[in-house]
């Protein structure tokens, strides 16, 4: 049977992680409450705003839940937001933020500026040599990769990252029409090709 891969679904740009993954072979389901989280097989944690995002989640009794399970071994994909939700240190963000810490990454908020700075641009994938189409929206800079294994650059810079069963990414893969990064997530949960 396919893959259930939810997305958290309360702000940004879930739906099309959904179509996606559906593309992509999986199916999906969008995740608003703590019982949405029961079977998945992997989590999309999207882009959108951070602060808002994680504020969402705690008025809705979904933070400490998702916490709990990226930390108990739930596969996750963090996009944009996402990877700021998902790392251990969180600079440029507002008083009290904080995520999961999950990843051992450092990121800044914003990091390439607000929405007018926001690009699109080639992304190197570690072992593919066909860029895929980064779409940067207010992205978060990744200051610290740690020891996670970088997967992805841009201009040089680490963009994209792996540690164990998690993914993180600086941009928005849902918004290139490019499936190989939902396809990569897919085979680190064990079904994809």
């Amino acid at each position: 049977m396919a893959p259930l891969i939810g997305v958290m679904a309360l702000q940004g740009a879930f739906l099309e992680h959904l179509r996606a993954f559906e593309d992509a072979g999986a199916r999906t389901r969008p995740v608003r409450l703590k019982e949405d989280l029961a079977g998945l097989d992997g989590l999309v944690i999207p882009g959108g705003e951070s602060t808002t995002m994680t504020m969402l989640m705690e008025r809705m009794g979904l933070f400490d839940a998702v916490r709990d399970a990226v930390a108990g071994g739930l596969p996750a994909l963090g996009t944009c937001a996402g990877m700021i939700i998902l790392a251990s240190r969180i600079d440029g963000g507002i008083e009290g933020q904080r995520g999961f810490g999950a990843l051992r990454i450092a990121v800044r908020r914003n990091g390439y500026g607000r929405q007018l700075e926001s690009f699109e641009g080639p992304v190197d994938l570690a072992g593919d040599p066909e860029p895929f189409p980064g779409v940067f929206i207010r992205a978060p800079i990744l200051e610290d990769a740690g020891d996670t294994e970088v997967i992805a650059r841009q201009d040089g810079r680490p963009v994209g990252v792996r540690q164990g069963r998690l993914m993180a990414l600086a941009f928005h893969p849902e918004l290139s029409g490019d499936l190989r990064l939902h396809r990569e997530f897919l085979r680190l949960v064990g079904g994809g090709s």
